[in-house]
């Protein structure tokens, strides 16, 4: 059983915790630091530390196991964690890059679990980019921590077909759930002297980046594919959405290609990209897109609440032939 630092902070973080502490010694947590929300501003703590401290009343961590919380990994964090005698460091969905001081307080290593079949979508966002790149499948790597983003050698990996529906919520769940048990037999294997790794193709490397909330609007110039996939590829954050009625934002929940008669397409052809040309009563609001027709199946006004298309259209019945964007 190997004395384990576990690095991690959203919801997403919360199984690999859970399955590393049953198997080994967790004898610290890393996180990040609490947040204010709400109108209220109060101090929430990450998921991962609220997972920590339940785990540490069941007994299940050590009562001694510090929760560390900084916003930057000092000498004093490191002289923290070196305290707890750590082998190993596992690290699921923490946010910061951690740097050679650090890792060298591990005597066997650090792994990480990465949602994306490395080398492809090295970086931050790599479930939403397989999303977007409409990829016929992703994948789930357990991974020796190097200097260089997400470089390090690989010691177990899975794929993940990708059928065209998944959102990033539900595929990070996917990978959340199934990558924890993959990370905690990683951390077998490291106390076995078992995870030799296999070293990355990086000429195969693409690179994903931090998501930003204008990174939702939708160009209606794009393909109705290409819209789809990313009103899926940005479901929750940072959302999909359009201008409509004089400047009002619209968020797009959930659409999909529409694959209706040849006459209604060619029928449209004509029209500007983002007109909202009519309903097809089982596909929703049918939407002209660069690239084919986008059937909207549910949408929200910003101040309002989500609403299917058909009550959407009894609250606004203007919309029919405007235009979006």
């Amino acid at each position: 059983m190997l004395n384990v630092v576990f690095a991690g902070s959203p919801d997403c973080a919360v199984p690999a915790l859970e399955a590393v502490a049953k198997t080994h010694r967790v004898v610290a947590v890393l996180t990040n630091p609490a947040s204010a929300k709400g109108r209220s501003r109060e101090l929430i703590p990450t998921p991962v530390e609220a997972a920590a401290r339940k785990l540490i009343a069941e007994g299940i961590i050590p009562a001694n196991a510090p929760v560390l919380t900084p916003a930057k990994i000092t000498d004093e964090v490191r002289a923290a964690i070196a305290d707890t005698k750590p082998d190993a460091l596992a690290c699921f969905a923490y946010g910061k890059i951690f740097g050679p001081k650090t890792l060298a307080l591990f005597s066997l290593g650090a792994l990480n679990l990465h949602p994306s079949l490395l080398p492809r979508w090295r970086g931050c966002a790599p479930v939403p980019a397989a999303i977007l790149a409409r990829d016929a499948e992703t994948g789930i790597t357990v991974q020796k921590m190097a200097l260089e983003m997400d470089a390090g050698d690989v010691v177990l990996q899975t794929k993940l077909p990708l059928d065209g529906t998944e959102t990033a919520d539900s595929l990070l769940d996917r990978a959340a759930r199934d990558g924890a048990p993959m990370l905690a037999h990683a951390l077998d294997l490291l106390e076995r002297g078992e995870a030799s790794g296999t070293r990355q193709n990086g000429a195969n490397a693409t690179f994903c980046s931090m998501l930003k909330k204008e990174d939702g609007e939708i160009g209606w110039n794009e393909s109705a594919a290409s819209i789809d996939a990313k009103i899926r590829a940005f479901t929750s954050w940072p959302g999909a959405f359009t201008q409509a009625n004089g400047g009002q934002t619209l968020l797009i929940l959930k659409a999909s290609a529409w694959r209706g008669d040849e006459k209604t397409i060619q029928a449209a052809a004509d029209a500007e990209p983002g007109t909202v040309l009519g309903i097809d009563r089982n596909a929703g609001i049918l939407v002209r897109t660069g690239d084919g027709i986008l059937a909207v199946e549910k949408l929200q006004w910003q101040t309002k609440k989500p609403l299917d298309w058909k009550s959407f259209l009894n609250g606004s019945r203007d919309f029919i032939n405007s235009r979006l964007g």
